[in-house]
């Protein structure tokens, strides 16, 4: 790719490694989006598959090349398996993206959260400002899925999750931001009907780990992956007339995805430290 902008060089160079790998990416994830987020992760060309029972996840988490838990929809057996399934990806270097889907909407989901992130670190952990909040903060609450904040409110909930768990956390909003050991990155890629469409939040967790497969830097991956869920997203509103419409241009978008777009579109920027 030619390019002056290093970001965007280096996010096509991860796109295109992604697409000649196909890594396998294991979701233990919710019933609402299963189909969807599968279909993502084929478009952007990576490899789904969705294993939840405790007698295979550990085996399933061995043939992966990364592991998704989102906690979407809750069950006790469900809650065994991604402790079984996050311990086996630790033991052998899988990376774990995860997504506490309404994190403070009830108190026995706030604490599987907790729960799982004491016992074993993700690598990654993904979601939207109202989520991380309540990871963070007791009694911060969540209406369900949406978020009551924008990233910006959860900079410092962020900044201390990820002191707390050594995780990178990629935080959703208007602007995107990755809290990482080295500082901040800044996505400002997307469009306001985003939010309206069930799933894509889901779908960032789901391509955050498949960026994460092919790139062992953590923030970048959770950066290019949300740069990606950006520009698509952009690109599907482009062409459509309301989120039915929408969720067919994404996954259109997300296959067609090419370097020109991303050099003259790409809107990402660091800071240099936390504040």
């Amino acid at each position: 790719m030619s390019t002056t902008n290093p970001a965007a060089g280096a996010l096509w160079q991860d796109l295109q490694r992604l697409r000649e790998r196909s890594p396998l990416v294991h979701s233990i994830t919710n019933y609402v989006v299963m189909n969807s987020t599968a279909n993502a992760l084929l478009a952007l060309g990576a490899s789904p598959v969705m294993a939840h029972a405790v007698e295979e996840v550990e085996d399933i988490v061995g043939i992966a090349s990364a592991l998704v838990i989102n906690i979407g929809t809750l069950s006790r057996p469900w809650v065994d398996a991604m402790h079984l399934a996050m311990a086996a990806a630790r033991r052998r270097g899988v990376p774990v993206v995860f997504d506490p889907v309404g994190a403070g909407a009830s108190r026995w989901r706030t604490q599987v959260c907790r729960d799982l992130l004491a016992a074993t670190p993700p690598t990654i952990v993904r979601g939207n400002a109202s989520e991380i909040r309540a990871l963070h903060i007791a009694g911060a609450a969540t209406r369900g899925v949406d978020s009551r904040d924008d990233a910006e409110a959860a900079l410092e909930a962020g900044q201390a999750l990820a002191a707390s768990t050594g995780a990178v956390v990629s935080i959703s909003g208007p602007v995107d931001l990755i809290v990482g050991a080295g500082g901040v990155l800044a996505v400002g890629n997307g469009h306001p009907i985003m939010p309206r469409v069930t799933g894509l939040g889901c779908a960032a967790t789901a391509l955050t780990a498949a960026f994460a497969a092919v790139n062992p830097d953590a923030a970048l991956a959770a950066a290019h992956a949300m740069a990606v869920m950006g520009l698509c997203g952009e690109e599907a509103a482009a062409h459509s007339a309301g989120p039915g419409s929408f969720q067919v241009a994404f996954l259109d978008a997300l296959y067609a995805l090419d370097a020109g777009t991303i050099r003259r579109r790409l809107r990402i920027e660091r800071r240099p430290t936390l504040h």
